[in-house]
């Protein structure tokens, strides 16, 4: 069905037509025609399923540009899924003039905040505490909101914001039009859905979806670590997350595999956001081949072209299994989740019977005694970013002019409010870093480092 089945401006119909949405997915043919309407809409549907671009259209139509105040207000469970929503709801909103979407997340300059707040906004998208905090401190005003969405409200009440939800919740009209959206729909979100909702539309579009094509499977190991080194040799994965269960015993095991020659980081729960940002760029910009994390830490990532999960721990639930190894195969590319696991855990094996899984030894594996595993690329930081009118077509345009590299040595290019990311092929960073620094980018000098 395409978009144009819908009630929608001329305007947004051609927006839509320029970024490439041309048809609608399960989710947004189901849950639009609600959102436009008004009603109170909780859906289930997975990552990747459209979900954005649903509530993203549908509060975009009924805002009202020439009334300059907070209309409507997302709420997402981290930083990062808040800026991936942010840039979907911008791209949308091309359709009309004006529309200001402002970010509100912890490990951001709250004083930032509070001026750009001053200039109000019609469009919040945070997280919880950060937009509690500014609520309590009466910086911003949600006296005028229309519409209230809880993106992946799942995870939300997993990493424990019901407090500060409810309490948001007592900030905003009473006639607001509220949106919940889940991948799953057990008892705490029935729970939370019959507080917050009227008379919802209940829409589920799981099995519908096309599923994720994930081949699953198991290893038995006398010794875990050498099992994994195994793995990463035989399957010649060049982007894999790697699941703990503990922050310690992610740390130890980025130690262990830098000994063993495999490039890795670790996200956890002890990183400072400026440094989980420095993490997240290079994993995603193949300046990291591997990422151990735990499951609160890599809660709302979305790595595109991840080829394979790795479950070095067991998860302590089926659930959670599902939703690691659900972070590979998307778009319809194919996918591979292996599990490790010790005579110890034989145990908790009973419960993954009903899946459709492979089980092997770790005998199975072929050996490589020499087996290293290096990133592709390495990330130079540049201390220019938004803030400094630093774009990416700028730093490309250093590099290939002045600095004289070839543009398929160029990776991903990353800009923030203070900094950019540019991931270099390894072979060159030495070259470009020199380049960088002795040269200007936009006429300016900026200091320039590697990673």
């Amino acid at each position: 069905m395409t978009f144009s089945k819908l009630k929608l401006s001329q305007a947004m119909l051609e927006t839509l037509d320029s970024i490439e949405y041309k048809e609608m997915t399960s989710i947004q043919e189901q849950s639009i025609k609600y959102i436009l309407n008004g009603k109170d809409v909780i859906a289930q549907a997975k990552t990747g399923s459209g979900k954005t671009a649903a509530f993203g259209i549908g509060l975009l139509s009924n805002l009202d540009v020439k009334k300059f105040r907070v209309q409507s207000l997302i709420l997402c469970p981290t930083r990062e899924l808040a800026d991936q929503v942010s840039k979907e709801l911008r791209k949308i909103a091309r359709f009309k003039h004006n529309i200001k979407i402002l970010m509100l997340t912890g490990g951001e300059s709250f004083g930032k905040q509070l001026g750009s707040l001053s200039h109000q906004a019609h469009i919040v998208v945070g997280t919880p505490g950060r937009v509690l905090k500014h609520l309590n401190k009466k910086s911003l005003d949600l006296s005028h909101l229309k519409t209230f969405v809880l993106d992946e409200a799942d995870r939300m009440l997993d990493m424990g914001f019901i407090e500060e939800i409810d309490a948001i919740i007592k900030f905003t009209p009473k006639d607001r039009q509220t949106l919940l959206f889940s991948a799953t729909y057990d008892n705490d979100i029935i729970q939370v859905s019959s507080n917050y909702l009227y008379n919802p539309v209940n829409i589920k579009t799981i099995e519908v979806e096309k599923p994720n094509f994930i081949e699953e499977k198991f290893y038995k190991s006398p010794n875990k670590i050498e099992t994994l080194i195994k793995v990463l040799a035989n399957f010649k994965s060049q982007k894999a997350i790697v699941f703990t269960n503990t922050k310690v015993q992610a740390k130890e095991l980025v130690e262990e595999l830098i000994k063993k020659n495999v490039d890795a980081l670790a996200i956890h729960g002890d990183l400072e956001q400026y440094d989980r940002n420095d993490v997240l760029v290079q994993f995603a910009n193949e300046s990291s081949p591997i990422l151990i994390a735990t499951d609160v830490a890599a809660r709302g990532l979305d790595i595109k072209g991840l080829s394979m999960v790795i479950n070095y721990d067991l998860a302590n639930s089926i659930e959670t299994y599902t939703h690691r190894i659900g972070r590979t195969g998307r778009a319809g590319a194919s996918g591979l989740a292996i599990s490790i696991y010790s005579f110890e855990d034989e145990n908790k094996i009973k419960d993954y019977t009903d899946r459709e899984i492979e089980f092997y030894n770790d005998s199975d594996l072929k050996s490589y005694p020499d087996f290293d595993l290096k990133p592709k690329n390495i990330t130079l930081v540049i201390e220019g970013g938004k803030k400094d009118k630093v774009r990416a077509g700028d730093i490309l345009g250093a590099l290939t002019g002045d600095a004289g590299l070839d543009a398929n040595l160029i990776g991903k290019i990353d800009i923030y409010d203070r900094q950019s990311y540019v991931a270099i092929d390894r072979k060159y960073v030495e070259f470009a870093h020199k380049k960088l620094n002795n040269g200007k980018i936009k006429g300016k000098k900026f200091t320039t480092w590697i990673l």
